[in-house]
């Protein structure tokens, strides 16, 4: 449930990442039979125990603990508080990046009577270039979100608490006194505006990453040589100055680190990558 002043409608989450296009995931295998390794959770007076069988518990002395239902939990509080409720809405620039936690959520109209104030909230949301902030309850814990128009829809950003991120100060060493720095910030600024793009396109960025191992899984699969990609080596460079200068000639086209000049794996390998089947079904989750 959404609710700003005294208007309020029912929504469902869906968690925006696919996970199914994300990553790959590894198991842990015995070295010697390459048997996957299994966890079990266990009791050390009656041994393995199934999930059903397990309760939660606070120590309030040591090896002394007391139940605590879930239920118990939930009950605390009330129907307003398990809602989403906005307090004040904010100019996008207010907000720094620093304190996104990384868990996007597309919010979606719960219901047909739904339909109507969701559409008036994003539209609103979108002609008055702002953002609501908030609580909500999610994951048996309470969140501090953000709730912002994304497209034609509604996008609930999960955040970091002020109190939860670090003071820089406290982790970054002091900025250097630089030598000529009048002149290399003026070579940075050109660098910065010959780089920048008006228009720029975040889906140009793929996971070359995620591509390469899944080629040499697929050339493991398939009986053949894995063929590791040559890596060109960076020119050595002198001082920043000169960095600066170079990188003015590279171009936007060339900022990649490294670029591959082989391939991991060819023929069937890739078709089967290619030709995996990929589900488009988004996680749910109710936001109520």
């Amino acid at each position: 449930m959404v609710r700003f002043g005294l208007v309020s409608f029912p929504v469902e989450a869906f968690n925006a990442r696919s996970q199914e296009e994300s990553q790959l995931h590894f198991h842990q295998l015995h070295a010697e039979c390459h048997s996957r390794i299994r966890y079990q959770k266990t009791c050390p007076i009656h041994g393995p125990v199934t999930n059903d069988e397990i309760v939660s518990g606070y120590e309030y002395t040591k090896g002394s603990y007391i139940e605590i239902d879930p239920d118990e939990l939930e009950n605390l509080r009330s129907h307003g508080e398990r809602s989403l409720t906005i307090d004040t809405f904010i100019s996008p620039d207010e907000l720094d990046a620093v304190y996104f936690d990384g868990r996007m959520y597309y919010l979606s109209p719960d219901g047909e009577q739904a339909r109507e104030p969701y559409a008036v909230f994003l539209e609103a949301l979108q002609k008055e270039n702002r953002w609501g902030v908030g609580q909500v309850v999610f994951s048996g814990k309470e969140q501090v979100v953000v709730v912002r128009p994304y497209q034609q829809a509604l996008n609930m950003a999960l955040l970091n608490y002020a109190a939860a991120i670090r003071d820089p100060a406290n982790t970054v060493a002091p900025v250097a006194q630089v030598k000529d720095l009048a002149k290399k910030v003026r070579l940075a600024e050109q660098l910065i505006e010959s780089w920048s793009e008006t228009k720029f396109d975040f889906a140009k960025y793929e996971d070359k990453y995620l591509e390469q191992v899944q080629a040499i899984i697929d050339a493991k699969v398939a009986g053949r040589e894995v063929v590791v990609p040559e890596v060109e080596e960076e020119p050595a460079v002198i001082n920043l100055m000169e960095a600066l200068r170079k990188s003015m000639h590279r171009g936007p086209s060339q900022k990649t680190v490294s670029k591959s000049k082989g391939t991991v794996a060819s023929g069937n390998g890739a078709s089967a990558r290619n030709g995996r089947h990929k589900s488009t079904t988004g996680k749910r989750r109710h936001a109520s």
